[in-house]
């Protein structure tokens, strides 16, 4: 009679999964979130390669190739929604990055514990306010009959100015709405981060004789810097997607602004309830999530080869 014999190391496994009963269980939500909206969909993207109808389904609509491809790049619309969403991005990654460390530095130098706590409030308040009374605000203030920026400029003797008529004005109030918004989230994330750093090192500065401009360049910038990478990794794997609540609730549907302010989301919108366009929608959704995969690895590659431990994977 022969006796099985288990290798060590399918042993070893055995007991890590027996003794994590707990924490896999934590884990199943999450594993069925991601299963259901994410890898069930995945089908889907056949629509991509398809022209699309009813009747036939999604895998017995008439194979098309990469023409819904073509036509995208024939006619120009991908470079347009490519650049101002890739653009949108970057300008919200490096300026809100650059606010949220500056806030958080300063805050950290703050001595008053309830002036602090109030500041944190304050800032992180734009957060939880939804895009659609942001869009709301915004309209008021930069409508031409009756906002209020038209407003003031009739009492001073100034000009009225047509807001929603000027694509070019539009890339600076999105940022300028975004960073308002999101600023205080990342200002506490760095914060959080600062208060995490060991206080030796703060001592030791103090007894060299380092200023507090010293202490933010030597110590508290440096020891930032493993949660920028992977705040920045992170970021970038979402530099192809658009804030599409933001763009929808600011400028809607006027076609006047599309030039500066489409980007990927709400065009994929328009051409899904305006057009019932599925085939070039699914075509520019794949796309989309191609180009920031390939983002994505790039970027970890040229972390993992400057620094191992800062990069994702």
């Amino acid at each position: 009679m022969s006796v099985k014999v288990v290798p060590q190391r399918q042993r070893s496994r055995w007991r890590k999964l027996t003794g994590s009963r707990m924490l896999l269980l934590m884990c199943v939500p999450a594993i069925a979130f991601f299963l259901v909206f994410n890898y069930a969909p995945l089908p889907g993207i056949w629509i991509a390669f398809t022209n699309f109808n009813y009747r036939d389904g999604i895998f017995g609509s008439p194979f098309v190739g990469f023409k819904n491809f073509e036509f995208l790049i024939k006619s120009g619309q991908l470079w347009l929604l490519t650049r101002n969403t890739i653009l949108y991005n970057l300008a919200f990654i490096v300026l809100g990055n650059i606010l949220a460390i500056a806030f958080a530095v300063m805050l950290n130098e703050v001595r008053l514990k309830y002036f602090k706590k109030i500041s944190q409030s304050v800032m992180f308040l734009p957060y939880f306010i939804s895009v659609v009374l942001v869009g709301v605000i915004a309209f008021n203030l930069l409508n031409y009959d009756n906002g209020a920026l038209n407003g003031f400029l009739e009492q001073t003797g100034g000009d009225p100015v047509k807001v929603y008529s000027s694509p070019g004005a539009w890339p600076f109030i999105i940022t300028l709405v975004h960073l308002w918004q999101s600023t205080g989230y990342g200002t506490i994330v760095y914060f959080a981060a600062i208060m995490g750093i060991d206080r030796v090192l703060f001592e030791a500065a103090a007894i060299d004789g380092a200023s507090a401009w010293q202490r933010i360049r030597y110590v508290i910038l440096p020891s930032l810097k493993p949660i920028f990478v992977i705040l920045l990794l992170f970021a970038l794997g979402g530099i192809m997607h658009g804030n599409f609540g933001l763009f929808w609730n600011l400028v809607g549907n006027n076609a006047a602004l599309f030039p500066t302010t489409d980007i990927i989301e709400t065009s994929v919108y328009r051409m899904v309830m305006a057009q019932n366009n599925f085939t070039t929608s699914t075509a520019v959704g794949l796309y989309q999530s191609l180009f920031g995969f390939a983002i994505v690895m790039t970027a970890n590659w040229i972390v993992r080869r400057m620094n191992p431990d800062y990069a994702l994977f």
